[in-house]
């Protein structure tokens, strides 16, 4: 049984990802089709790959990832598929598959060549689901696309520690639907610079100056409920993703506001975490 994965700026408001699930269906009525996203902010390569690198790996090797964000065919809009860590990837080349594997090798890459057999003004729909349905049934990639060994490349979007080795400076790359502010600030490489070092969190108008493993860590529970600060408290965390996020405990972004309201921060805002 085959596994095809949506993620698309879409939306549900339009009729277009009902219809992408029954051409899928045509083409292979066997197959299995999960969500990943559909609610990926209009063009924002960031965001798209962002969620998903942190899903794909959950799923089965074989699986194929279909990525309906800018997904116009143009000349300078190629449209691709991307073997990578055993799954295989079909979407644009506007550089979200660079930002997927982090310079990590794909193992093949081929740019689709079938459009002229196919007539379409909703590429997703026809050409993404005929390519799905070709590896889903095991079938080479040669045959729907040509070998190259380029894709568009997306930089600039890793942090920066300056020479001092004092400061790091990172961005907002992804706010979630609790309105919590996730940065590409990452675990690993955050305790590499910071060895023994405190540290403050700067961005906007608050600071922090703790990083906790989970939501529920940066509450003191052995204090009575009525007496201790929890909802409202203001949260820097490690997401299950390894990126440093900031947060607001059991935010409601309708009634009392989120991290990304009340802090005034913004996608692509500057995070910068200063070394004593």
């Amino acid at each position: 049984m085959s596994i095809i994965t949506l993620t698309t700026d879409f939306g549900y408001k339009d009729y277009f990802v009902s219809v992408i699930k029954a051409a899928l269906l045509h083409e292979i009525p066997s197959t299995t089709i999960i969500d990943i996203s559909h609610e990926i902010s209009p063009f924002n390569h960031t965001e798209a790959s962002y969620i998903l690198k942190n899903a794909y790996s959950s799923f089965p090797k074989g699986t194929v990832h279909i990525v309906g964000v800018e997904s116009e065919f143009t000349p300078e809009n190629k449209h691709l598929v991307m073997r990578y860590d055993g799954h295989y990837f079909i979407g644009a080349d506007n550089g979200i598959f660079s930002l997927l594997r982090e310079g990590i090798p794909y193992e093949k890459l081929v740019e689709i060549n079938i459009h002229n057999a196919i007539l379409t003004s909703f590429p997703v729909l026809d050409v993404f689901v005929k390519v799905a349905g070709h590896l889903s049934r095991n079938g080479s990639m040669d045959v729907i696309g040509k070998p190259i060994h380029h894709m568009k490349e997306l930089r600039g979007v890793q942090p920066v520690l300056n020479e001092s080795g004092n400061q790091l400076i990172g961005s907002v790359i992804y706010i979630d639907n609790f309105g919590n502010v996730v940065t590409n600030i990452k675990k690993n490489s955050f305790q590499e610079i910071q060895k023994t070092r405190t540290f403050t969190i700067f961005t906007k108008n608050v600071k922090f100056d703790a990083i906790y493993t989970s939501y529920a860590s940066a509450i003191n529970f052995n204090i009575p409920k009525e007496n201790r600060e929890e909802e409202g408290k203001k949260i820097a965390l490690w997401n299950a993703a390894g990126h440093l996020e900031l947060s607001i405990y059991k935010s409601n972004p309708q009634k009392v506001g989120s991290a990304k309201s009340l802090f005034g921060i913004d996608f692509r805002d500057t995070v910068t975490v200063v070394f004593d």
